[in-house]
């Protein structure tokens, strides 16, 4: 089972990155934290690494849904989204599966909720 939904695009990283941020506004998402693995590597380790950005995206609806379920669900919360410069020109922008991360959980709200964020986000990584 994969834990991840992804597509690769041919674009300029910068660009690709500006156009997922629209797109996850238009479905209902707020960037909350954007982590820019590549600079950290370079700033903490002094190794060079391609691309990497991890954008924590949360939809607050279905994150009070989420935490009215099961309060302890904030530890997948947000949602991570991330870009990873494959090769120059080819981005493969990747989201978590939802449902695949609350299989275990036995919890038929979170399920529900999961399937929903799941969509929004499938719609996301197709239109990018």
């Amino acid at each position: 089972m994969n834990y991840y939904i992804s597509r690769h695009v041919h674009g300029e990283f910068g660009a690709v990155m500006e156009k997922l941020n629209t797109l996850l506004r238009e479905e209902g998402f707020a960037v909350k934290t954007e982590i820019d693995v590549t600079a950290t590597l370079r700033d903490k380790l002094g190794v060079d690494y391609k691309k990497y950005h991890i954008l924590g995206a949360c939809n607050p609806g279905y994150a009070y849904e989420a935490l009215q379920a099961e309060d302890k669900i904030g530890v997948l919360l947000p949602c991570n989204v991330i870009l990873i410069e494959q090769e120059p020109g080819l981005i493969e922008v990747a989201a978590m599966d939802a449902a695949a991360m609350m299989t275990g959980m036995g919890n038929p709200v979170l399920a529900g909720v999961a399937a929903r964020v799941n969509q929004h986000l499938q719609k996301v990584v197709e239109a990018v």
